[in-house]
This record gives structure tokens, sequence and C-alpha cells, in this order.
């Protein structure tokens, strides 16, 4: 029987750190499922989902564990059966000038309305007509069937005008790959 965890790691970044990890999980015949990893501000950050047989699980987390003294922090979650939350797919983009506390207002519209979010990116870059640091952010969410997406953009829209952004808020549907 499989079990599935879910591995944070952070470093300070440096090549061959994804090797590392890698070469670990496949050295105790776990499966490297999928993964989200980034450079962010001189460190290594990411997430990582394996499946790796039941017997293994202490092993593997002996493992990943001595890749501490090589620099690493590694988390080790198991995880519990439960299914994503049923709902809507759709895509919600952010644009605005810099300005702190941006993600945590708009979160707190969307969890308001029970939205979850199943990822999000954001970064912060210089405008291209003005200089200015632009906020952007894409986020992937779930809105629950008793919510509609006009109930999620009219919540949104509520709060633009304070924090100076757009926010489009496309049905997953809708998107063309």
């Amino acid at each position: 029987m499989k079990k599935e965890l879910v591995l944070t790691v952070v470093a300070d970044d440096r090549p061959g750190l994804v090797g590392e990890v890698s070469k670990t999980v496949a050295d105790h015949h776990a499966n490297w499922v999928d993964s989200s990893l980034a450079r962010l501000g001189g460190q290594f950050a990411g997430i990582v989902r394996v499946h790796v047989d039941k017997e293994r699980v202490t092993e593997l987390s002996s493992a990943l564990h001595e890749l501490e003294k090589a620099g690493l922090t590694i988390g080790i979650h198991v995880h519990n059966e439960g299914g994503a939350p049923d709902g809507l797919h759709a895509i919600l983009h952010i644009l605005g000038q810099d300005q702190p506390g941006m993600i945590s207002r708009v979160s707190s519209v969307l969890a308001d309305l029970h939205v979850s979010i199943e990822a999000l990116d954001s970064l912060v870059e210089p405008g291209s007509m003005s200089g200015e640091l632009m906020f952007r952010a894409n986020a992937r969410v779930v809105i629950p069937p008793q919510v509609t997406p006009a109930q999620v953009s009219e919540a949104l829209e509520s709060i633009t005008a304070d924090l100076m952004i757009d926010v489009d808020l496309t049905e997953a549907a809708d998107i063309i790959n």
C-alpha cells in the first residue's frame, strides 16, 4: 500500500538541491508525483508530493532528514485521506501598485465566501510605463457550489478601489490551454 507524503524543502540556493532531494526519493523507491519549487530571495523553497510504500515511510523520512546536514530544512507531512473541495474551478488575476496587505485582504474576502485557494503565484516587478512597483498574482481557486462566480467577483470588487487593484475571475472551463 502506498502512502502520500508532502515534503517542504528550504535551503540557501545552490546548484544541485533538486538533485539531492530527488535522488533520496528515488533511492527509497518513492515516486516524485508533483512539485512547486522556486528561488525566492536567495532561498530555494518548495513543496513536493511523493508516493512511497507504507513500509518505506520511516526509512525515507530518515534519509530526507539526513539532508539537513547539507543545509536543507525538510518538513515531512503524511497526507491524510480527504478529497479536494467540491466546486467550480476558476483563475483569479490580481494587478495593482504594490502595497502591504493585498493578499491578506483578497484572501479574507475569499475565505468569507468559503472559496479555497489551490495555488497562488505572485511577484512584484517594475511597471512597464511608470517604473513603479506593480504587484501581480494569479490564483487557482475553487468556488463552492452554494456561491456563484458573480458573487465572488462582486465581493472582490468591493475592495478594489481601496486597494487600487484590478481583479479578473475566469471560470477554468472558459480558459483555453
